[in-house]
This record gives structure tokens, C-alpha cells and sequence, in this order.
């Protein structure tokens, strides 16, 4: 009988068998999190993507709806990864809210429009602001199936309606923006021309879709020319939106004149601890580059057995069966040495000093592989808020092998190492100061070759793609020093926790199983401390 009653005022009440309503439910926040993912993806009747003014309104205002129904919610009795999660939704909300009142990619960015891809991206999503509709061609096997030819077609279709829109949608002012989106859209037309080439006489169809994406493309970027003379405003967003950005989408304690002192102090180390290992190496024999195609090919295969060979024999992280294959598909082509730009030079002296930073593959293939037991975290978070924990990570396995040994055998190889640094702290500090609009894009470049270390920048092409792309995206410049600095501080924390018991082997084991998430929230549920986050979010 009394069960019965329990039943009864259970239903009258809207309690649940723990005594939640069922909007304090943790399948509530699944649901909120659905909906939350599907509210940017508008399109209009012809599936053509919806970024009109009156539309990012509506989007903006279902937004604050979402954010009170989420702010509503009680944690009590949730288990600690699941709170993680009602921080995460609640960060991710922010970075929609961050697009639609601050960067504006459809208005500001006419890089935002380019949606045409060729290739993955090495890290869990594009870097960058990119529209739902892109068309990854990287994706598709050729020669194309009649299947795909026709799926591939229609994808194209939305290009000239998407472009028209653009035109309408494009009133904002941020000069280095639409100047650098300019080539944006040239590089899609190159890629469209070859995507003919690769398709000729596939299908009548498809060949139709790629002219018309061609042509309009073609236009779309003489009317960015036509509109060019009278941009003249700053592209960056300024230190107090830089600085809500960090701390409410990044959900980083840190703020913009936090990050120049880290940069500056990392670039400091990393300049002074190119020296030491000079000096310690002088008397050793400088690497040579590697001279050809079959050289290239034998040297970075040696690279990948002798890197995945020494993480398993030390035990730094879990091998996973999927790991080697996966880096194994982007070993990179042979560049001739009048060709390369920073990071094949690299490559070309010795190959497994960047794999080390290339163990984004692994993850890249774990969330197919491998995905995350949540439903918030078993995809790549959108609006790039992957990048401090991505990045960071990548950049710090190059110091972790260094540190373990791995190039004892070759120590001139450490040299590279600091040398990547210097490179990300160079590009870091001009993204920084890019934002605060205290130098424009082109004296970002410059600031990033006079601070690399010389002789290392190669194809300055490389350097104009990074700036741009920490212009469109703030916080990415920074990420994978700050994103290391993070990872590091758990890295002693986690350490002090577990003193003589702690091994790296099982703090990446739990770092990777936290999912590709920020660092904080990572932290939090490897230490079970929420002060930080309590504090970052209160203020």
C-alpha cells in the first residue's frame, strides 16, 4: 500500500524513483545537449545553409531559452562525470552565444563560406570557424560510384545560393579578415578545377555542379574584391571578449595578459634551452636532411617503428591496436628543399621529432574507434573548444618523449624540439597581440618570422595560413602553449596527489579516457578538486 502511494504522489509531483523532476535529469541534459547541436544547423528549404540576420536572431533567442532550461538543473546526486558534463553543455552554449553576439564568422569572415575540404584535418574537427554544410572530399573513394557521384552533386548544388546569400549576409568590416578569406575562396576554385580533372566523364551531373560551385565561386570572390576598398576595420576582438572567450567557451583560468607572460616565458625557455643543447651537442655532427623520395619513405617508416616501439617499452601511454595504422596514413610526402616551409624541414632532418607532435592521429582515429562512453563527449566538440586540450597535448608529447629518453641516441634531435617551441610561442605572442588589434595581420607575420628561430621559417606561405587562421579563431595561436602549460600543471598535481604510486603510463590513461574535453574539466574529474572550476565560473 505504501508503495502504491509512493507511486501515486511520484507521478502527481513529476518525481522520478530519485526524487528528480524530469527536467533535473541527467537524460534531460542529453536531451538539452540534441537539441542544442541541431539549433546552428538551419537550412533552408533547398538545404542551403540558413546564416541570415533573421535567422541567427531566432537562433540566438532559442539559445537563452536553452541556457535557462539548463541553468535550472540540479546536479544533486549526479556522479562526478556526469557533472563534468553539465559544465561542458554549459560551456558549449557559451561558444554559441561567443559566435552569434561576437565572432560572427557569416558576417565578419568570408573564409567562413569556403566549404569545399580535400583533406582531414589532423586534429578532432577543422580548425577554425566552418560551416555545417562542408563537403569533405577526403572522405569520398575515386573513382566515384554512381552513388556517390550523385551524393557529391548534390552537395555542390547548395554552392551558388550559399554564395548569393553570402553577399547579403558579409556587412561586416574587419579588413584582414575579407583580405586573407579572399584566398580562402581561391584555393576552393584550384580544388574544384581538380575535382573536375579526378571526375571527368563520371557524370554528366556532377560535372554541371562543379562548373556552376566553379563559377559562382569565381564571382563570389570578385565581389570580395569589389567590397575590399572599403573595409578599413580591425579584425581582432579585442582583450575583454578575448578574455570572456578563455574563460566561459575555453573554460581557461587564465586571462590575455596571462597568456603573454606565459608565452614570453616559454619562448624565453625554449631559446635558452636551444642553446644549452647547443652547447652541450657542439662537438657533435649536424643532421642531414634527408635528400629524396625513397629516402624520405624508408627514414619516416624507421621514425614511426622505433617512436610506437620506445612508448611501449617505457609504458608512456596505452598503445592502442589502431594508433600505429592511423599515423601511419599521414606520414607526409618528400619536399624539395627549396619547397619546404617550417614544419617539413623538420620533418626532413628528423621525422619522428614531429610524429611525436603527429600523436593526433591517435586520437583522430580513437573517436571512431574508441569514442567516449558520453554521449557529450563521443564526437568533436564544436566551435573548436577541443583546441587547449588538443593541441596542448600534441605539443606537450614532444617535450614527454624528449624527456624520456627517446632521443638520447641523437641528441642533436633535441635541438628540433625547442625549436618547435620557439615557433609556437613566436606565432602564439603575434596571435595575441593581433587580437588586442595592436598589430594587424601583416605585422603579425612578420613579429611570428622575427621570432623564429632563424633560418627555421622555410615557406613563408605556411606562416600566412597560421596567422589567418588565429585571426578567425581566438585562442587557437595560444592553444598548444597554453594547452600544454594546463596539462603540465595537472601533470604535478596529479603527482603530488599520488606521490611514489604515480606513473605517466596510468595518467595518460585516465587523461585519454576523460575524453577530448577542456583541460579544467579533465583535471577535475582526475582529481575530484572543483574548486577551480567553481572559482573560474563565479566570477
Amino acid at each position: 500500500m505504501k508503495l502504491i502511494i509512493a507511486v501515486i504522489l511520484s507521478s502527481l509531483f513529476g518525481l522520478n524513483s530519485f526524487g528528480q523532476t524530469p527536467h533535473n535529469t541527467y537524460s534531460h541534459l542529453l536531451t538539452l545537449s540534441k537539441e542544442l547541436r541541431q539549433l546552428e544547423r538551419t537550412a533552408l528549404p533547398n538545404g542551403v545553409p540558413d546564416y541570415r540576420i533573421q535567422t541567427i536572431n531566432k537562433i540566438y533567442q532559442k539559445l537563452l531559452q536553452y541556457k535557462n532550461q539548463h541553468a535550472k538543473i540540479d546536479t544533486s546526486g549526479w556522479s562526478l562525470e556526469n557533472r563534468v558534463d553539465y559544465v561542458l553543455l554549459k560551456a558549449e552554449m557559451n561558444a554559441l552565444e561567443f559566435n552569434c553576439r561576437i565572432l560572427k564568422p557569416w558576417q565578419r569572415d568570408p573564409a567562413f563560406y569556403a566549404i569545399v575540404w580535400n583533406e582531414q584535418s589532423d586534429t578532432p574537427d577543422h580548425e577554425g570557424p566552418t560551416s555545417f554544410s562542408a563537403i569533405e572530399l577526403w572522405k569520398y573513394n575515386f573513382p566515384l560510384s554512381p552513388i556517390d557521384a550523385a551524393k557529391l552533386s548534390v552537395s555542390l548544388k547548395i554552392i551558388p545560393p550559399l554564395y548569393q546569400q553570402a553577399k547579403l549576409n558579409l556587412t561586416g568590416n574587419a579588413r584582414d579578415l575579407w583580405s586573407a578569406g579572399i584566398g580562402n575562396i581561391k584555393e576552393q576554385v584550384v580544388i574544384l578545377e581538380e575535382l573536375a580533372n579526378k571526375t571527368n566523364n563520371t557524370s554528366a551531373e556532377l560535372t554541371k555542379s562543379i562548373l556552376a560551385a566553379k563559377n559562382a565561386s569565381n564571382q563570389f570572390i570578385l565581389w570580395l574584391q569589389k567590397q575590399l576598398p572599403s573595409k578599413y576595420g580591425s579584425s581582432g576582438i579585442g582583450k575583454e571578449q578575448y578574455n570572456w572567450h578563455l574563460k566561459n567557451v575555453l573554460l581557461v583560468p587564465l586571462t590575455w595578459e596571462d597568456e603573454v607572460m606565459l608565452l614570453k616565458r616559454e619562448l624565453t625557455r625554449a631559446y635558452a634551452s636551444l642553446q644549452l643543447e647547443r652547447e652541450r651537442n657542439k662537438n657533435l655532427p649536424s643532421l642531414i636532411p634527408i635528400g629524396n623520395k625513397a629516402e624520405y619513405l624508408q627514414k619516416t617508416d624507421e621514425a614511426v617503428t622505433k617512436m610506437m616501439q620506445f612508448i611501449q617499452q617505457k609504458k608512456i601511454l596505452p598503445v592502442k591496436d589502431y594508433m600505429e595504422p592511423a599515423l601511419r596514413k599521414h606520414l607526409g610526402d618528400f619536399v624539395p628543399e627549396q619547397n619546404r616551409n617550417f614544419f617539413s624541414i623538420i620533418s626532413h632532418l628528423a621525422p619522428a621529432v614531429l610524429f611525436s607532435h603527429s600523436t593526433h592521429w591517435f586520437e583522430v582515429e580513437g573517436l571512431i574507434k574508441d569514442p567516449n562512453k558520453s554521449l557529450l563527449r563521443k564526437d568533436a566538440l564544436p566551435y573548436n573548444m577541443w583546441m587547449m586540450r588538443d593541441e596542448g597535448l600534441a605539443t606537450s608529447m614532444e617535450e614527454t618523449l624528449m624527456h624520456a629518453g627517446m632521443w638520447d641516441e641523437n641528441p642533436r634531435a633535441r635541438e628540433l624540439v625547442w625549436i618547435m617551441l620557439a615557433q609556437r610561442c613566436a606565432r602564439g605572442l603575434a596571435s595575441l597581440y593581433a587580437q588586442a588589434n595592436m598589430i594587424n595581420y601583416e605585422e603579425a607575420r612578420k613579429f611570428q618570422v622575427e621570432w623564429t628561430p632563424k633560418g627555421w621559417t622555410g615557406d613563408e606561405s605556411l606562416v600566412g595560413f597560421e596567422q589567418h587562421l588565429y585571426l578567425r579563431q581566438p585562442a587557437y595561436g595560444t592553444c598548444y602553449v597554453t594547452g600544454k602549460y594546463l596539462i603540465e600543471n595537472l601533470l604535478m598535481n596529479m603527482g603530488r596527489l599520488n606521490q611514489q604510486n604515480f606513473t605517466l603510463y596510468n595518467f595518460f590513461e585516465k587523461f585519454y579516457a576523460a575524453g577530448i574535453i577542456p583541460v579544467s574539466l579533465v583535471a577535475w574529474q582526475l582529481t575530484g578538486n572543483d574548486e577551480p572550476i567553481k572559482k573560474m565560473l563565479s566570477k
